[in-house]
């Protein structure tokens, strides 16, 4: 009788020893999501939300769970402001206790927000505010970055306009978006030249003063003229009322939404590059997406719901890896040199900074009738191994 009591205390005993992780596995996973839900750049958000939706849906078979784990997605609105952006996160890791979080939008609230990862020892992946300093100067090791960062943006536009002969002046929004932007784009040019560097508020609507300054800067100049535009939200492309042709002035810009480039269509032939353009990545995870958005919208993917795919790729991939334990260091550790598939290809999380090495597309816009867009023709991909981003934080 003794000995059949040792041994129902030995099954009690080894029971117990596995009810935490039996708990573990039954344990929701959840990740706050903190973007624009409403704000100057709601269209952005809106479209990073729908991305990050479906990736998980498609990373996990549509079963959204990992190793018996449900993922919860839990959604705060940042409205654009910093300050909110901050206390949003600060509540989603301390009341929440949200696993991870995903976001911001705008590269502002992203800054505001990165000291806030590291109080709480969480890991926040950045997609889709962009400015440089994110994964630079203000960067600490709980942040990961899906989204491009300004120099992967400046370094593919390079490609298209940086000839011997070329003068340029930048346009960008007086913010961290715009004035990374052109520091990374200036670091970029090889061979043109920038002449001047025009910084509007992010909110311009009237353009022609600074339409005319940059006007007074190109039109005596010899040899092409072009105007490169940095802008996230409204349409800066008014410029082009100011007749820049009679001055042979060009516009030059990266890709964007698609309702922006209905402007694109004043401009046939422009060169630039893109993060994203749903007809231009080859590869079953964007054919899986164009697919499913047309299903569920009757439209295509945009610029920004590729990067909340992305970035649903991303964290399934390492939640997968480490069978859906969600230990800040057993993540920061697997993700560190992690190769995942997203509708762009592979991307890879450089070890040093936590950046998505990812490839651009350098485009030409076309005009088609089917589309009330102008279109960006594929001219070629720019692979993250030519372009020689820089690492800009002091780890």
């Amino acid at each position: 009788m003794f000995r059949r009591h040792l041994i129902s205390l030995a099954a009690l005993a080894v029971s117990a020893v596995g009810m935490p992780a039996a708990m573990a596995q039954g344990k929701d996973i959840k990740i706050a999501h903190i973007y624009s839900k409403t704000g100057p750049l709601e269209a952005y958000g809106k479209q990073t939300q729908t991305g990050l939706m479906m990736g998980l849906s498609y990373a996990t078979g549509g079963s959204m769970t990992i190793n018996g784990r449900k993922i919860v997605v839990i959604e705060k609105d940042d409205q654009g402001k910093p300050d909110l952006g901050k206390n949003l996160l600060a509540a989603a890791y301390g009341d929440d206790k949200v696993d991870l979080a995903v976001g911001p939008t705008a590269s502002p609230v992203a800054l505001a927000m990165l000291p806030v990862a590291e109080e709480y020892k969480k890991i926040l992946l950045v997609e889709p505010a962009v400015a440089d300093s994110i994964t630079g100067d203000k960067w600490n090791k709980y942040i990961f970055r899906t989204g491009r960062n300004s120099s992967q943006d400046a370094i593919s536009n390079a490609v298209a306009v940086d000839k011997e002969g070329v003068s340029i002046v930048t346009m960008a929004q007086d913010s961290a978006f715009g004035r990374d932007g052109v520091k990374a784009y200036k670091d970029a040019i090889k061979k043109a030249k920038v002449v001047h560097e025009e910084y509007l508020p992010p909110a311009t609507t009237d353009f022609t003063a600074g339409a005319q300054r940059m006007i007074d800067k190109l039109k005596g100049l010899p040899g092409r003229k072009i105007i490169f535009i940095i802008w996230a939200g409204g349409n800066p492309f008014k410029i082009a009322d100011m007749d820049l042709k009679r001055h042979g002035i060009e516009i030059a810009t990266g890709g964007n939404i698609l309702p922006a480039m209905v402007a694109y269509k004043q401009f046939p032939g422009m060169e630039g590059a893109a993060y994203y353009y749903f007809g231009m990545p080859k590869n079953p995870v964007n054919d899986a997406m164009v697919a499913s958005h047309y299903q569920q919208f009757k439209s295509p993917p945009d610029f920004f719901t590729a990067g909340g795919f992305s970035a649903a790729m991303a964290l399934v991939t390492a939640l997968k890896k480490t069978n859906g334990d969600t230990n800040t260091n057993k993540l920061i550790s697997t993700m560190e040199g992690m190769s995942f598939d997203t509708p762009k290809g592979k991307m890879t999380f450089r070890k040093e900074d936590h950046q998505a090495m990812q490839s651009m597309y350098h485009f030409k816009i076309k005009i088609d009738p089917a589309f009330a867009w102008g279109v960006p023709e594929l001219i070629r991909e720019i692979k993250p191994e030519e372009m020689n981003v820089p690492i800009r934080n002091k780890r």
